[in-house]
């Protein structure tokens, strides 16, 4: 039975080309994967502690930053040979033509001791003293600056202010790596940039001779309670953990892509099998009328299925290996930390991708195995088995017309009771009803897509869709593999489209004025509002705070502004806000039984309520409930929160003054300010925004595997099906039916097999998408469901498309023998 058993593979070769390719791209996706990430994680390591090459001892900080006055103890204890203290938060650069550097940008306080400094200098040297900067290579060589020059550097602390060029530093691969400018300051300037009151830790080198441990005890003596002291080795554990954390999370997003393209693979290959072993009914049951057992019967088939498994995965391995490079050259374009490392192809990642894709080749294909092991050796002495076209069961199909209504319930509820879970489980649930009722479902949207078809290509459409019914079980195991893929693709398209509707929804309502001022990475640096509000030219400057304070979020609002934010005032005059007045939101005021003219202690301070008022939610949601708002003006904030920062400040220009001269004075003053940008509100949305178009990209490009790999399933069964029917459609060749209406039969045919399937993945992500809308909206009370349908439309033609391209070479096939050579099958 091997024996026989290699030489039918051999045979057959060409029938299991495609369900192989299935095979190699999923597993090629897994491999590329691993590859990568593995690649990503040695450059990790390697990197790893580079800012601590020379740190024996490290005193990490609690809840609270450590103050410099801390840093001097530890400096002067015994055997301590130098102590700095480390920081990094968020600046930014003034660029050679007076703009801002783009990109965020890192501030690191790096010792001027040399016993501790670590970076790795390209030019230069590193600070030795305050008023010295040191840069990134590429922003020095993209700006053109020039050592011992000035170059301007500014946070949240204030304005820009010179620094002296000493050096550049390669801090490429490393966590301080974030695709923008790497700004490396004296302690003290850093702490000036930033505004932080204290260090994130204390950088200790141990003086010649000096025992780790003992050090390490005298450190902690000196440093008491509140904060974490490390020898060497855990500071090095720490910085590894540091450099793989967000490898892991990245790695584990991949695999769970890979995963559905596996799953979708196991569709195609399982299918394949099964037409397959339905075209080999009679060659089996003659098997069986010479004596094969049962049992041989089967473990032939399995093993088909493990040789096939395992030469597809080895072929799947050397294409993930050039995937990974390719994703790695692209990443690395993008200036993603921790790309451009080059990849690494280890033993592990070898094995468990052979065995990955050596068991699903058998996992799929052992039911199919089964059943054709069930083959009686009457079947021989007939032909009627090898056309069978039994549908499913009828306890199947009542199964999954419970478990696809109970999904759809799910979907149609998780708004109500407003939990995400429920969310997922109405689309698994759907989706297995879908595979359980497909025989029917599938056959029944063909038939009815057919219609128009049949309009447009008369009888040639007519005999493509007898062809795609004929068999229910494959047609819908054809479909359902095209539902995974598109349906998670439309799902992210409704959620991404909702999503940035809402947003910008909120941005026309919560934002009152045409031209902003945003922070970059955080929030907006202390005197650039007060700078705006001293200019004569403006007439309002009004800079976005809040704050949470017992249960409740105060909001800075502008008296000449708020009423272009309101959707509704229940009672009272909202006109009226001003100091030691307020507007109440209505939940808040329904919930505490507030009203107009009522004393209400907010902060543990007392304020009058001149107004109930309706409006949205913020643009951030808070830790309080929706419409826990309480609206003060900036005065009474600032009186209460004179630390508190806002992101976001709303400009207008004075009676008078064009908006063109408002926004020159504007730029004057913020081009003193890097870590501040002018922008309109079009471009406020779209940086909104930006992120969620980025994401879906990137998701949609990663789910187009599993697309790609159902639409070879399609190509596959209607392959194997032009087999199985030579004779036919040599018949119907004699009788007249041209090579044109060949091709365009098979090609409305697996148009409207890939549409089906399609057009049940947009309707299952569209529920999923819609089904989380309803959560999201009952939690915050602002996204609302947006369809888009133009892209919606693009992913079924896209479907179409790919499908009509899938007909092209079963078609060749089926047209390349002479119609007497293929009577005579």
């Amino acid at each position: 039975m091997t024996g026989l058993t290699l030489r039918t593979m051999r045979a057959d070769a060409l029938r299991l080309l495609l369900s192989a390719l299935a095979v190699v791209l999923g597993v090629a996706f897994v491999a590329g994967t691993l590859i990568l990430t593995d690649g990503m994680k040695r450059g990790a390591y390697e990197r790893a502690g580079v800012f601590d090459r020379h740190t024996d001892v490290a005193v990490n900080a609690g809840e609270d930053p450590i103050p410099p006055a801390l840093v001097e103890r530890v400096r002067a204890v015994d055997g301590v040979r130098a102590a700095a203290g480390e920081l990094t938060g968020s600046g930014g650069v003034v660029g050679s033509d007076g703009r801002p550097v783009l990109g965020y940008a890192v501030v690191a306080a790096i010792p001027t001791e040399a016993a501790l400094q670590s970076y790795d200098v390209v030019a230069g040297r590193l600070p030795q003293r305050t008023g010295e900067v040191v840069l990134d290579a590429p922003t020095v060589a993209e700006e053109g600056f020039v050592l011992g020059g000035p170059v301007r550097v500014g946070g949240s602390g204030g304005a820009a202010r010179a620094y002296t060029l000493v050096g550049t530093v390669d801090v490429a691969g490393t966590a301080r790596d974030v695709g923008g400018p790497f700004i490396g300051l004296a302690g003290p300037d850093a702490l000036a940039v930033t505004q932080q009151e204290g260090y994130g830790r204390i950088m200790v080198a141990a003086a010649p001779g000096v025992p780790a441990a003992e050090l390490t005890g005298r450190v902690a003596a000196v440093a008491g309670g509140g904060v974490t002291v490390q020898d060497r080795r855990a500071v090095l554990d720490a910085a590894v953990d540091d450099a793989v954390r967000d490898l892991r999370q990245f790695n584990l997003l991949l695999l769970t892509f890979a995963a559905v393209a596996v799953v979708v693979a196991g569709f195609v290959i399982a299918n394949t099998f099964a037409i397959v072993l339905a075209q080999r009914t009679r060659r089996t049951a003659l098997l069986r009328l010479v004596g094969a057992t049962r049992g041989q019967v089967l473990r032939a088939t399995l093993l088909e299925a493990a040789a096939t498994g395992l030469a597809a995965s080895a072929l799947g391995v050397a294409v993930g290996a050039g995937v990974a490079v390719g994703l790695d050259a692209l990443l690395a374009a993008f200036d993603v930390p921790m790309a451009g490392a080059g990849i690494a192809v280890t033993a592990s990642t070898v094995l468990v991708c052979l065995l990955l894709g050596t068991v699903l080749t058998v996992a799929s294909a052992a039911v199919p195995a089964w059943r054709g092991s069930r083959v009686a050796p009457v079947a021989a002495l007939t032909d009627a088995a090898v056309h069978a076209t039994r549908g499913a069961g009828r306890v199947r199909l009542a199964v999954g017309a419970l478990v696809l209504a109970a999904g759809a319930a799910a979907l149609g509820s998780a708004g109500v009771v407003g939990q995400l879970p429920l969310v997922a489980a109405g689309g698994v649930l759907a989706f297995f009803g879908i595979v359980l009722f497909g025989p029917v479902l599938v056959p029944a949207l063909v038939r009815l897509l057919g219609v128009p078809a049949r309009r447009l290509f008369g009888a040639t459409a007519g005999l493509a869709v007898a062809n795609a019914v004929r068999n229910p079980r494959r047609i819908a195991a054809t479909a359902t593999a095209l539902v995974i893929g598109i349906g998670l693709v439309s799902a992210f398209v409704v959620g991404a489209g909702s999503a940035k509707a809402s947003i910008e929804r909120v941005v026309d309502r919560e934002i009152g004025v045409d031209v902003v001022v945003v922070g970059v990475g955080g929030s907006l640096p202390g005197p650039l509002v007060d700078e705006l509000a001293a200019r004569p030219e403006l007439g309002v400057v009004h800079e976005l705070r809040g704050r949470v304070s017992d249960g409740v979020e105060l909001r800075t609002a502008h008296p000449a502004l708020v009423g272009r934010t309101l959707t509704a005032v229940d009672a009272g005059d909202a006109g009226r806000l001003g100091p030691g007045r307020v507007l109440v939101h209505r939940e808040l005021a329904r919930a505490r039984g507030w009203s107009v003219g009522d004393t209400v202690t907010l902060a543990g301070q007392p304020f009058t309520v001149a107004a109930v008022v309706a409006a949205g939610s913020a643009l951030a949601g808070g830790s309080v409930p929706a419409g826990h708002v309480v609206d003060v003006v900036d005065a009474d904030f600032s009186r209460l929160f004179p630390a508190e920062r806002g992101h976001l400040a709303e400009i207008d220009p004075a009676a008078g003054v064009s908006a063109e001269r408002a926004r020159e004075v504007v730029e004057s003053v913020v081009a003193r300010y890097p870590t501040a940008n002018l922008v309109d509100q079009a471009t406020y949305k779209k940086s909104l925004t930006g992120t969620i178009d980025m994401v879906l990209a990137f998701v949609v490009a990663l789910l187009g595997l599993a697309v790609v790999i159902a639409l070879v399933g399609v190509a596959n069964t209607l392959s194997l099906s032009v087999v199985e029917r030579t004779r036919e459609n040599a018949v119907l060749r004699a009788v007249g039916l041209t090579r044109g209406r060949m091709r365009a039969m098979l090609a409305v045919e697996a148009v409207l097999t890939a549409l089906v399937g399609a057009v049940l993945g947009v309707g299952l992500g569209t529920g999923v998408g819609a089904g989380a809308m309803a959560v999201v909206t009952r939690l915050s009370g602002e996204f609302t469901l947006v369809l888009p349908w133009g892209r919606l439309g693009l992913v079924l033609l896209v479907a179409v498309l790919a499908a009509l391209a899938a007909s092209v070479l079963p078609a060749r096939r089926a047209l390349a023998r002479p119609i007497v050579a293929s009577l005579g099958d």
